[in-house]
């Protein structure tokens, strides 16, 4: 087996099932973990993303984490590369790979291939926003159901991230999105997947908001200025643009701070929504129920059962 997966919304648990994992099968098979996750490639942003901690870190190799500059940009493309060489490196030195993490759309292009499209362009993208500033919000959307009428019917009118992105591919490419998702890049072949959902969604609601809380007790708005203080970074590039980030941000301009708690929480809420219902879209999962009181040790045995390692061996 070359790599095994932990997925699941955040505030699951998925941290701490990867690393009592990673010790009980230490003695038999080392494990490396690498993180996919795109907001924990970016230094200096350590509170808003629950970053694991210097110390959980130490105790088990961790990949892809502090690996990038928030004012630089990660995709799902670059995601694959990286992950399909670290799987090759790790297993060439006789490790288990455990990729771990919430971003659904980077398992998803591991799993099944990546449509090919041309990367970012920034000055594209400036020039789409003075468009929008310009003439209006959907101002975009109707740019788009002229290049890419296909695209446009699938995306709601409101989704200005998805239709700004579809005709930034348009201008760099010259061709429609529609005609771009008829590529694909090669896929490894599928791993098990764990996945950590929850069977009473108000549990994790609650975790959510506990954490978001203690994200500003320990100063998310701290981390935030001091990104903001840098000149280069923007409110609408991608590391910024992660939840949490982004409404401290608004907040931060808009001088709404007294309601960012809530605002945050409903965001972070609304992607742990998403994550589940990417997560129900991938059949051959195998489901741990992460409110249950053993969970850790329910993911510990699953690992175990697929590797067939006895019970006594750690």
């Amino acid at each position: 087996m070359k790599y095994l997966c932990i997925a699941g919304p955040t505030a699951a648990g998925k941290t701490a099932a990867a690393l009592a994992v990673a010790e009980a099968l230490a003695p038999t098979r080392p494990v490396e973990i690498v993180s996919v996750d795109s907001a924990l490639v970016y230094r200096g942003m350590d509170i808003g993303t629950a970053k694991p901690s210097a110390e959980e870190l130490r105790r088990v190799p961790h990949h892809l984490i502090d690996i990038l500059d928030p004012s630089e940009a990660y995709s799902a493309a670059r995601f694959v590369g990286d992950a399909q060489r670290l799987i090759e490196e790790i297993n060439a030195r006789g490790h288990l790979p455990l990729l771990v993490g919430g971003t659904m759309l980077y398992f998803k292009a591991l799993f099944e291939g990546l449509d090919a499209m041309p990367a970012a362009d920034r000055a594209v993208r400036a020039a789409l926003n003075a468009k929008s500033a310009a003439e209006g919000p959907y101002a975009l959307y109707e740019e788009l159901q002229r290049v890419d009428p296909a695209t446009a019917a699938r995306l709601p009118a409101g989704d200005s991230q998805r239709i700004q992105r579809a005709l930034e591919v348009f201008r760099v490419s010259g061709k429609p999105m529609s005609e771009h998702h008829t590529l694909k890049t090669p896929a490894l072949p599928h791993a098990p997947l764990i996945a950590l959902e929850p069977q009473d969604r108000v549990w994790l609601h609650e975790r959510i908001e506990r954490r978001f809380r203690r994200m500003l007790t320990d100063g998310l708005l701290r981390e935030v200025r001091a990104l903001r203080s840098r000149r280069e970074l923007e409110a609408d590039m991608p590391s910024m643009r992660c939840v949490g980030y982004r409404q401290v941000w608004q907040a931060l301009d808009n001088g709404t701070l007294d309601t960012v708690a809530e605002r945050g929480i409903a965001a972070t809420r609304q992607l742990a929504k998403r994550q589940l219902t990417w997560l129900r879209s991938m059949p051959e999962r195998r489901i741990v129920a992460c409110d249950a009181p053993d969970a850790t040790a329910q993911v510990v045995a699953t690992v175990r059962n697929l590797l067939e390692v006895p019970h006594g061996a750690a």
